[in-house]
């Protein structure tokens, strides 16, 4: 597999998922808000957006699957939080928000 870019760790198609996941305005609230708050659950993230629990957790799916956020269940409550250390393509995206 070709890789190239900011990081050579991350493929092409790692790449083109960040910035898709990024690629919305609701997502990047989110990740604003994770960098802001360290660790939420989806409801903290619901009322803070504002957006219903089911979109909430469908956009953390995305950001999940683009391993910008990583989650851990915690009784009920499933928390989210920023992957450390992010990608160099995730950290740039940010930077230019």
């Amino acid at each position: 597999m070709i890789q190239r870019g900011l990081d050579t760790s991350v493929t092409i198609r790692e790449t083109e998922k960040i910035f898709k996941a990024l690629a919305n305005r609701r997502r990047l609230a989110v990740v604003r808000y994770l960098q802001k708050e360290s660790v939420a659950t989806v409801g903290d993230i619901a009322h803070e957006i504002p957006l219903s629990f089911k979109a909430t957790s469908k956009h953390l799916g995305i950001l999940f699957a683009a391993n910008i956020v990583e989650r851990e269940q915690v009784s009920l409550n499933m928390n989210y939080r920023l992957v450390q250390p992010l990608h160099s393509v995730t950290k740039t995206a940010l930077s230019l928000i």
